[in-house]
């Protein structure tokens, strides 16, 4: 997705929030701030979007939307019950309806066996207490890992949550 298609989901999802009279935040790990970028390159997105969270270490993902040392040390920051925290911990923090999280590996460096290059983690959380993970396996550079995560978060808030 380049990024005028980015810019196009972003709009399309800030409509369905505004129509909602809802906000969405998000906790970036390997995206590294971009969702909220694209979130706030549509002009008016303070109705919707307020603030967002880069917690690119283990320490920014405790300390800011609250994520227990103990899934960190378990399951590692790539993983289903930390972007799951991630997302309940951030919409909770910035008091929003929605919240998506992203932690993964964009390499080139830092994969492993169980856990290659590209693989990603995305968490959602929704009014009422849903929360939902899904796990991705994305090809190509650092870049092109990054550039698909931001895309697949965004599709997927905007299809499974925002679609009605």
């Amino acid at each position: 997705m380049n990024d005028l298609e980015l810019q196009r989901l972003s709009a399309a999802i800030g409509e369905r929030l505004k129509a909602k009279g809802a906000t969405v935040t998000c906790a970036e790990s390997c995206t590294g701030g971009w969702i909220a970028k694209v979130f706030t390159d549509i002009s008016g997105s303070s109705a919707w979007f307020e603030r967002g969270f880069v917690t690119y270490s283990n320490d920014a993902k405790q300390q800011l939307v609250g994520v227990s040392a103990a899934s960190l040390a378990q399951h590692g920051a790539v993983s289903e019950p930390v972007v799951r925290e991630m997302a309940q911990g951030a919409q909770s923090a910035a008091q929003a309806d929605y919240a998506l999280s992203v932690s993964g590996i964009a390499g080139p460096d830092g994969g492993s066996v169980e856990k290659p290059v590209g693989t990603v983690w995305f968490g959602f959380a929704a009014p009422g207490g849903k929360v939902i993970a899904k796990r991705q396996q994305f090809q190509g550079d650092r870049e092109a890992v990054r550039r698909q995560s931001v895309a697949f978060a965004l599709q997927t808030l905007q299809d499974d949550f925002l679609a009605n």
